[in-house]
């Protein structure tokens, strides 16, 4: 179901709980979200007011993951950028890395599995624009 995005820094910088596979409904609701907003490539579950360590970001081939419970394990080639947020007015200037081993669960058969994926430049980037968003951090 498409859920209206939330502006409110208060759910914003609230550090989400862990996602579970109940929470299943919450990253399609992500998926039909993410679909409906031209131009988006990534949201987080609080950005839709849930307050849970889950997000949906797009492929290079326009294919949406959800992934639960995500967090960096490794970060290379760290360099500043300007980023801008679907649910905040202003750029922001953050340090990303280029390379980064994230480690995350993923949804199979309706339980969480265990996954970790090195993922690289835009990609990579959008992921850790997320997990800040699941730790409560405001870019």
């Amino acid at each position: 179901m498409i859920k209206e995005l939330v502006f409110d820094d208060a759910i914003l910088s609230t550090p989400c709980e862990a996602a579970t596979a109940e929470d299943a409904s919450v990253a399609q609701d992500l998926i039909d979200t993410l679909a409906s907003i031209e131009g988006a490539a990534c949201l987080a579950a609080n950005q839709i007011g849930v307050t849970k360590a889950l997000c949906v970001y797009l492929d290079e081939s326009d294919k949406p993951h959800a992934i639960y419970n995500p967090k960096i394990m490794l970060g290379l080639a760290a360099f500043k950028t300007e980023e801008g947020c679907l649910t905040r007015d202003e750029v922001s200037v953050v340090t990303r890395y280029q390379r980064v081993k994230v480690a995350y669960d993923e949804m199979v058969d309706g339980a969480l599995v265990p996954r970790k994926k090195d993922l690289t430049d835009w990609t990579a980037q959008i992921v850790q624009h997320m997990i800040d968003h699941c730790k409560g951090k405001l870019v």
